[in-house]
């Protein structure tokens, strides 16, 4: 799978987790030097807490575009260390 904004490849894995029809892609397959983190936050019931990261690409940002949950509640703990992509951010195979 690959997470696409810009023309830009931001993160390529063949070990992504789907869930609610996102694919987590590990993190070490994401190219840091195109993210940086965020101020935001938000919760899920069932995930937690959820932190973002904006896109940086040809001289433009998008952002929130990313989010990962630095410490999933039990039920997530398949995430941990995972980042999912929306916002315009396409996830192709």
């Amino acid at each position: 799978m690959k997470a696409i904004w810009n023309d830009q490849i931001i993160a390529e894995s063949d070990a992504t987790i789907v869930v609610e029809n996102n694919h987590y892609f590990p993190a070490d397959s994401v190219n840091r030097d195109l993210i940086s983190k965020s101020e935001t936050h938000s919760t899920c019931p069932w995930k937690g807490v959820a932190s973002y990261y904006d896109l940086q690409v040809g001289g433009q940002t998008l952002s929130g575009a990313a989010w990962y949950y630095p410490k999933p509640k039990p039920a997530a703990e398949n995430i941990a260390n995972y980042v999912a992509f929306w916002k315009g951010v396409k996830v192709v195979n």
